[in-house]
């Protein structure tokens, strides 16, 4: 279970990963052997999966986002885990996610361009047979975090 003192260094953490134990302790109110006690306990329970950079998508020339919406023909366990592995696979999908309701996956997918864009839809249509297939552009990004909130819980 989290504490108040739990939350605070994932909350700075989600806000700038690189931070030194000796920074982030100073914010959260502990010298630095505590708080790396407590980094490396969420480490090992599996709170803390890796700290990474983030990269402005625009600036190294992945400015199209697509989000594809897809209804597969086959559902059986064998079909299905074949075709996570190969979404899963495709350096162009940010984000793959099997849905409720009348779409069975979602794929959020970056990209150079519309040509960008066709080349990773003849790829994705080469590796599974689809039912459907949705394509929707982003017009602009108007949020995007990849820090949880963790003040609901």
């Amino acid at each position: 279970m989290l504490d108040r003192i739990d939350r605070l260094i994932l909350e700075e953490l989600q806000r700038d990963a690189a931070l030194s134990v000796a920074q982030l302790g100073e914010r959260v109110g502990l010298s630095s052997t505590p708080c790396w006690k407590r980094i490396k306990r969420m480490e090992d329970e599996g709170l803390l999966t890796g700290r990474v950079a983030l990269v402005d998508r625009k600036k190294v020339g992945l400015p199209v986002t697509v989000f594809v919406s897809l209804r597969i023909s086959q559902h059986d366990e064998a079909s299905l885990k074949r075709f996570a592995a190969l979404i899963a696979d495709m350096p162009e999908v940010q984000e793959f996610h099997r849905m409720s309701g009348d779409v069975d996956y979602l794929l959020k997918v970056v990209t150079t361009s519309i040509e960008g864009y066709d080349q990773f839809y003849k790829k994705l249509i080469a590796v599974s047979e689809f039912r459907a297939v949705s394509s929707a552009f982003s017009m602009e990004q108007i949020k995007s975090s990849t820090a949880l909130p963790l003040g609901l819980v």
